[in-house]
């Protein structure tokens, strides 16, 4: 069961709260609509609900706050707007990726695919779905972790009939499983058509809570469309014979002067009274109005509905009263505190699959292969090239070489399209202040940089024994120090474009930031005032070692020579610099959000 209670958005510029101390229930094994007109506040409820807004009251899932739900993918479903997926990840991939996300196993994806009716369609890309196809795949993701309750805004906004008969039937079926299921429409016939129970608001406030039998009755009310050029007589005519007959029959005149709305009579009456009196009728049809004036809902057929309810309608005493749950006591309901974005249950698996998911990480590390291939054929050409430059395909032109930027770039996409295509929580943009998300892209950025760096030297070295022969490549005495110091750039220009990118939410700040390292950065370093003489590091290998808890082998001392080695050099003090000034962005960061494992 789901129960709001006081839920009231908080104010903005002094204007009236989009929600105010709206209380309802939507019961176990029962599909709730929440009925309003656009900009009644159904969306603000909802994200009320699921604590996305800041506000006052609080909801209980049975029985339970959501940010006291231990998992709450196994709680809620939600479906807000359409699919926030990469659109080149197909359906298939964008299902397994969010099984990561709600910690469940990967073959749930082809079961939901079936049951959704998108089975054969697995392999199609998001891009290319249609509406329909599109609203299937957001309810898939919504039923992933198998939730109790399903909230759904406006599921069938644009739907054919066909389409939203299906999906509607789907709801009626999670509720017969004993589900809860909560939908907001603005289609008062939807409502009655397709809920159990209907909730009508306006002005972010409660008008009715009746079940669907006591809605269709006091809201809806069969009625005769007529449009005539002499609607005015007719009207006239139709109320002079009612009276006359002492009959009921109300009759609305429509915002256009040629249609009617005629309640209380029939198709063959208004006829038969227009064939008498020789007036032409060019439409003629029975229709189900809506009698409530706060729903502005346009009939088929044109014009708008009937002005003014009568005693029966939902302000009348036919409507239900407002439940009578409220917070104990005169005090105001509990705040409403906007929360974080939750962090993929399964981090590494989420990454792997977000990353590996699309063709722009395959296109990249395809583009510094090709590129490291042909500017080290270049720069061999002329023999004045070290080595090991012409290795790492860095000529002096560039400020990085191929494989360090397409590195940096792949860091940088790895925060950049979590706020781009937010797949972690509907609605909202990931919030990256999560240490297990955080530490899961450095792991797998660190690792893809490494892997592009091996590939980046493998690709040129083939490319040079093609050309020129194998004499050209010789292994070079301090080959320990040059693998550490070429690791150590394609990793930090990694993880300098994921930080970036994490600290200021958008793609091209990663990749700012990784150019900014030898255009702002290097200068900035060599600049700097040197001492007149400098002091030697000699022994700090062992005198770490004195210091540790436990003791690294003597081979590791070439690695730690290394690494200082890499920080001494101007590049590397950069780059170094750079990495901490990123850190302590992202701690500042974090603090401000209340970091979250």
């Amino acid at each position: 069961m789901l129960q709001a209670i006081g839920l009231t958005s908080a104010r903005h510029r002094g204007l009236p709260p989009a929600v105010d101390d709206l209380t309802f229930e939507a019961g176990t094994g029962c599909v709730t609509a929440l009925l309003g007109a656009p900009g009644s506040g159904k969306t603000a409820a909802l994200r009320l609900m699921l604590e996305l807004e800041p506000g006052r009251g609080i909801t209980y899932f049975r029985g339970r706050a959501l940010h006291r739900v231990p998992d709450p993918a196994r709680e809620v479903g939600v479906l807000l707007g359409d699919v926030p997926g990469h659109p080149v990840r197909t359906a298939r991939g964008q299902l397994r990726m969010l099984c990561a996300a709600a910690g469940v196993p990967a073959s749930r994806a082809d079961e939901l695919l079936d049951t959704v009716g998108l089975a054969g369609l697995g392999d199609q890309r998001i891009a290319s779905l249609s509406l329909g196809m599109d609203r299937r795949l957001a309810l898939a993701c919504a039923l992933l972790g198998d939730p109790h309750t399903l909230i759904l805004d406006e599921p069938t906004e644009g739907l054919a009939a066909r389409e939203a008969d299906w999906l509607h039937g789907v709801l009626r079926s999670h509720a017969a499983r004993g589900g809860a299921v909560l939908y907001t429409t603005s289609d008062p016939k939807e409502a009655a058509r397709s809920a159990g129970h209907v909730v009508s608001i306006d002005g972010g406030r409660l008008v009715a809570d009746q079940d669907a039998a006591d809605f269709a009755r006091t809201r809806l009310r069969p009625r005769v469309a007529v449009r005539t050029p002499h609607a005015a007589r007719l009207a006239a005519l139709v109320s002079r014979e009612a009276r006359a007959a002492r009959r009921s029959v109300e009759v609305v005149t429509e915002a256009s002067s040629s249609r009617l709305s005629v309640y209380g009579s029939s198709c063959a009456e208004i006829g038969d009274t227009a064939f008498r009196h020789g007036l032409p009728v060019h439409q003629l049809a029975d229709e189900v109005g809506d009698t409530a004036p706060l729903v502005d809902h346009t009939v088929p057929g044109g014009g708008t509905p009937a002005t003014g309810a009568d005693e029966t309608g939902a302000h009348g005493p036919g409507a239900a009263p407002q439940p009578a749950v409220r917070a104990a006591g005169p005090d105001l309901p509990p705040p409403i505190k906007r929360r974080p974005a939750r962090g993929p249950l399964r981090p590494v698996r989420y990454e792997l699959r977000r990353l590996f998911g699309v063709r722009t990480t395959t296109l990249i590390v395809a583009v510094a292969l090709v590129a490291s291939a042909g500017l080290s054929v270049l720069l061999a050409r002329n023999g004045r090239t070290p080595l090991p430059n012409v290795l790492a395909a860095w000529p002096s032109l560039l400020p990085l070489p191929p494989a360090a930027l397409c590195a940096g770039l792949l860091g940088a996409l790895s925060f950049g399209d979590e706020f781009r295509y937010p797949a972690l929580a509907a609605g909202r943009g990931t919030v990256p202040r999560r240490v297990g998300l955080l530490l899961a892209k450095l792991a797998v950025s660190a690792a893809v940089a490494l892997l592009l760096a091996l590939l980046a030297v493998l690709a040129s070295a083939a490319s040079l024994r093609l050309v020129y022969g194998g004499d050209l490549i010789r292994i070079p005495p301090n080959v320990m120090s040059l693998v550490v110091s070429w690791s150590g750039l394609t990793v930090g220009c990694a993880w300098a474009g994921l930080l970036a990118a994490g600290v200021f939410r958008v793609t091209a700040a990663g990749v700012a930031a990784v150019l900014a390292v030898p255009v702002l950065m290097v200068p900035l370093v060599q600049r700097m005032p040197k001492a007149p003489t400098a002091r030697s590091v000699t022994g700090l290998p062992g005198r770490l070692r004195d210091l540790a808890w436990l003791q690294w082998p003597h081979e590791a001392d070439r690695w730690v020579l290394g690494a200082m080695q890499v920080v001494a050099h101007p590049v590397g003090a950069a780059l170094t610099v750079s990495l901490s000034v990123l850190i302590c962005a992202y701690l500042f960061t974090s603090l401000r959000g209340r970091v979250r494992w």
